[in-house]
């Protein structure tokens, strides 16, 4: 399994598209430079009412199909 760490500062705003299925998936950039996509309804937990901001770790199969998502470590700076 292959893991990733990005940052997101999703503002509520934004994140209603995804809540509402207009944008299917999240296109991020991890913390080691990789572009990641994975579906937006795994961060519907994670949505406050200042959006979804954070550090989180996704994890991807062999055949890079998302498995889980995690917070870990502190909230992003706006």
């Amino acid at each position: 399994m292959q893991r990733v760490t990005v940052r997101l500062n999703i503002s509520p705003e934004r994140f209603q598209a995804y809540y509402q299925g207009v944008v299917e998936y999240v296109v991020a950039t991890a913390n080691d430079g990789r572009t990641v996509k994975f579906p937006a309804r795994v961060l519907r937990t994670f949505l406050t009412y200042q959006g979804v901001q954070g550090t989180f770790e996704i994890t991807f199969d062999a055949n890079l199909k998302f498995q889980a998502i995690r917070r870990s470590g502190l909230p992003a700076s706006p």
